[in-house]
């Protein structure tokens, strides 16, 4: 929830001069302060509804009327205050006149006038109680994600909520004994009913008259309504036109941040080398504003989840909403997360926006999170940012105080970077929450809005308040509208070559990949080159889509190369990728560059040789279309990197594939192995995992390879991961070494990407009995994960627990681990997965179902079902619910073996912080107090 006005904060933010409502209102608060029981006796001559509700009413009609005289000559957030006062005023005011219209058995005035001995309670007192509910309880606002009848639903609340007191204030007057018993029982419902209805119809009425003098209002009834089509989100800047008009006059620094927020007549894709036979549509006119659906989120909430948002309101108007949200009190009090699947259009969202906002009577600050320190808190984020516009640092204060009243909007692009990674920055939301409420404290409110990808929801901590919308994928009409603006741009470029842009028909037969902004956009890209799509109705996946463009624009580039040299092209940009994976980020330097890529590409050398010219790799690799320079290089989107890794692992497999097909025939076959080098070299700095689009790009290029190849790589994989950890003499492509891990590191990376791409590979699920040969492959089996746990770190752990399904089977009275198959782990899941209870849902909702398997006794035998908590509880401490209905679920089991618990129970009841809630719940798992008491008295003797 949000904090929002009650009637006497409005009286105070509009300057109310009546006296007799500041006195009635200072009698409730100091009343509220130091006690119901001390309201002034001197006080009770305020008691007097009739002249309240005179008071009242009077105030109310007088801001209705002097709306556009509250709104003229302010700055954005005190407009924003005295809006929202205003609405409380006309709230409370709509009440109070139809209270005194209500057909009751008493009047306002034999209230005020008749015998004040009141039953129990000094009338000044419950006058003051009374007057605290009407007048300083906080009161609904309308809000732009929420329709107009829902905060009609949150008024007639507060209506009622005034009615009781209401009731209960008159039924410990005197007068309630002069009430016939039948008005006695019929008076709350009447005031119920009555009051209420006449004062929702008083309510929409003054509301009406409000959205006709300010704009704000009228905005905030569009959200549920379909806009026209519109292009870059045009409305917003003609939204904010009726607002207030555009600001002229600025000061030299802040006139510089605003035209560097304007990249509205910029390409669509600010690319590093356009190809020269197509041409972008501007962002101006090739972003479509987007449809999106909007939710509060909780600590319930599941933000990652596709299914989660299926049930949340679906939000039309984008435009109207963020207009209405930035004019709002939530905007300054908490973010606006926006999430979206990767290429679904949240950075140029923010570009967008910033555009729109920066002719207005806001100060729009872009912060692209991957190129701020990580680290730094997000006032240093914002100054880091603005100093590369400005070529100064400047003081963020300064920089708001220069700005002349404009208030600051923080539009801080791809947290999902701070959240990944060793950075794991799982508290950023709650940090630029505690931003705007520091600087709002400071005379500087700040709205603030935060994007990232759908997927990192789940590993982030929700701030209360927090509204939350999520980008929706192209409908047929908004795929029909972007390709008529490609065809324009297009059209006559195309034609010189005896091709034609795009059709839709053509697009949507692609299904979902043509309904995401830039999987269409490099759809249409790669039709440009020859109408491939035109005359190829099949479907065609991502990744097959990334590939073909790339080569294709590569082919173009270099002049109709042979495909060898079109592949070293590709490795070389995948060696780009690789080194922004080992880094943990999207942007790279010249000089980080210049060092891992010849150690890859120059055929496994560390150095060219002295008579070889020596080659500007940075220069090489980053000349094309597909990379953009920020403070570094950085991938025209980052899905571009997550492809190319996962292209570069397979051209590493396919590479050791060939050789050893070829090693057949040559005699020294007998004596010398083929080497698993440059596949080494690519997969052994981090977990394919740590990206989940990688492995998505991984199982769609896998598909494309025929049954036969991929049964022989999985025979090769399963012997490279037999002999993983097992000391190897020097390699080749050692001088590739982005990121300098232990050995310990790179073994757990290479052993958990071999064990990735066996299951990716293979046709179905894989038995670790079948990789891992000889009968103690649970034992290497066990030894594996936990170096995978101890070695990953919390993102690549976490990403090869979600990517790699595992369940323990019995066949034959033999235990095994069954990997892979598409399926969630079963009730006796793998307890080395289990243990991975991470932030996630689904690992919780994991661990819940381990637990509750190993409490009903399936599958494995006591004592083995006690050794899986022993090791849960030893390696990650688990004290959940699900662990304490486990344990009494087994303590109950016919023939238990007590004895075995006890130990277990002990280090449940250690720690004396959390002993009384554990105990307590281990009681309703069904352990008698008496065995507790028993065990609690071994650990504290005499306790």
């Amino acid at each position: 929830m949000i904090d929002t006005p009650s009637y006497a904060d409005a009286l105070r933010i509009l300057g109310c001069k009546d006296g007799r409502l500041a006195k009635v209102i200072g009698l409730a608060s100091a009343a509220a302060r130091t006690g119901w029981a001390l309201a002034a006796g001197a006080q009770i001559a305020t008691t007097n509804l009739r002249d309240l509700r005179d008071g009242i009413i009077a105030y109310g009609e007088d801001v209705v009327r002097r709306m556009p005289e509250l709104k003229s000559g302010v700055d954005r957030f005190t407009r924003t205050q005295r809006l929202a006062a205003a609405h409380a005023a006309v709230v409370v005011s709509a009440y109070f006149e139809a209270l005194g219209e209500a057909k009751l058995p008493f009047t306002l005035d034999r209230l005020d006038h008749g015998d004040r001995i009141s039953h129990g309670v000094p009338t000044t007192e419950r006058y003051a109680r009374l007057v605290a509910v009407l007048l300083l309880e906080r009161l609904p606002t309308p809000e732009p994600h929420v329709p107009y009848a829902e905060t009609r639903q949150a008024v007639e609340r507060a209506y009622l909520r005034m009615s009781e007191a209401m009731a209960g204030y008159v039924g410990g007057l005197a007068v309630w004994d002069e009430l016939a018993v039948e008005d006695q029982l019929r008076l709350p419902a009447l005031l119920a009913e009555g009051p209420t209805a006449h004062a929702l119809r008083i309510y929409d009425e003054d509301y009406r008259s409000l959205a006709l003098d300010s704009h704000e209002f009228g905005v905030r009834s569009l959200v549920t309504e379909r806009p026209p089509p519109a292009t870059a989100l045009s409305r917003v800047a003609w939204l904010m036109a009726e607002l207030a008009p555009p600001r002229v006059g600025d000061r030299p620094m802040i006139h510089q941040v605003r035209m560097a927020a304007n990249a509205l007549d910029q390409p669509l894709l600010v690319a590093g080398k356009l190809p020269e036979d197509v041409s972008l549509p501007l962002l101006g006119e090739g972003y479509l504003s987007p449809r999106c659906r909007v939710a509060e989120l909780t600590r319930e909430s599941s933000p990652a989840q596709r299914d989660w948002w299926q049930d949340q309101r679906l939000l039309i108007d984008a435009e109207a909403f963020f207009v209405g949200h930035l004019t709002s009190l939530r905007a300054t009090q908490a973010p606006l997360l926006v999430l979206g699947e990767p290429g679904s259009g949240k950075t140029k969202l923010t570009e967008v926006l910033a555009a729109r906002l920066a002719r207005s009577e806001f100060l729009p600050m872009r912060v692209e999170l991957r190129g701020v320190r990580a680290r730094a808190d997000i006032t240093e984020q914002i100054e880091q940012a603005v100093a590369e516009v400005l070529g100064q640092e400047v003081p963020y204060a300064d920089l708001v105080t220069a700005g002349g009243g404009a208030m600051p909007v923080i539009l801080l692009d791809g947290f999902d970077e701070l959240v990944q990674g060793a950075i794991g920055r799982f508290d950023y939301l709650e940090r630029v929450r505690e931003f705007q409420a520091r600087e709002a404290g400071l005379g500087r409110p700040v709205a603030v809005i935060v994007t990232g990808r759908t997927v990192v929801a789940d590993r982030v901590r929700f701030p209360a308040g927090l509204l939350a919308l999520q980008l929706q994928p192209f409908e047929e009409d908004q795929v029909r509208q972007w390709l008529d603006i490609w065809d324009q741009a297009n059209r006559a470029l195309l034609a010189r070559r005896d091709l034609r842009p795009l059709p839709a028909e053509a697009a949507l037969a692609h299904g979902e990949m043509a309904r995401h902004p830039l999987l269409l956009l490099l759809l249409a890209l790669y039709d440009a080159g020859g109408n491939a799509l035109q005359r190829e109705h099949g479907p065609l996946g991502r990744a097959r889509l990334y590939e073909v463009l790339l080569r294709d624009y590569t082919e173009r580039e270099t002049g109709g190369a042979r495909r060898v040299v079109i592949d070293q092209e590709l490795v070389l940009l995948g060696a780009v990728a690789l080194s922004m994976l080992a880094r943990g980020s999207q942007v790279i330097t010249d000089e980080q560059l210049n060092r891992d890529l010849p150690a890859l590409c120059h055929g496994g050398e560390d150095e060219p040789g002295e008579e070889q010219e020596r080659v500007d790799w940075a220069r090489k690799a980053t000349e094309r279309f597909f990379f953009v320079r920020r403070k570094g290089h950085a991938f025209l989107h980052s899905t571009f990197a997550e492809f190319l890794v996962a292209w570069v692992s397979m051209y590493a497999l396919r590479d050791l594939d060939r050789r050893c097909r070829l090693a057949v025939d040559e005699p020294l076959v007998l004596v010398q192995a083929v080497d698993d080098d440059l596949l080494y070299a690519v997969t052994s700095h981090s977990c394919l995992a740590e990206r989940g689009p990688t492995v998505g790009f991984l199982l769609e290029l896998l598909a494309e390879v025929p049954p036969a190849v991929r049964a022989r790589c999985v025979e090769l994989l399963a012997g490279l991961l037999r002999r993983s950890l097992y000391e190897r003499p020097r390699r080749h492509f050692a001088g590739f070494r982005p990121v300098r891990h232990t050995m310990t590191r790179r073994l757990a990376a290479y052993s958990a990407n071999l064990t990735l791409l066996i299951v990716a590979a293979s046709e179905g699920p894989v038995a670790v009995s079948s990789i891992l040969q000889g009968p103690d492959h649970l034992e290497r089996w066990s030894a594996l994960t936990h170096l995978w746990k101890g070695q990953l770190g919390h993102e690549g752990w976490s990403g090869l627990v979600t990517a790699l399904s595992a369940h323990r089977v019995m066949t034959d009275g033999k235990e095994d681990v069954v990997l892979g198959g598409g399926t969630e782990p079963t009730g006796m899941g793998d307890v080395v997965v289990a243990v991975a209870t991470g932030h996630s849902p689904r690992h919780r909702r994991l661990l819940d179902l381990l637990l509750r398997a190993l409490g009903e006794g399936q599958a494995l035998p006591f004592g083995d079902r006690v050794g899986i908590l022993e090791e849960l509880l030893r390696t990650v401490a688990v004290r959940s619910p699900a662990m304490h209905r486990a344990l009494g679920a087994m303590w109950r089991e016919e023939g238990a073996d007590r004895a075995g618990l006890r130990p277990l129970l002990q280090a449940m009841l250690a720690d004396p912080a959390d002993r009384m809630a554990t105990w307590e719940q281990l009681v309703k798992a069904g352990i008698p107090e008496t065995a507790l008491w028993e065990i609690h008295q071994s650990i504290v003797p005499g306790d």
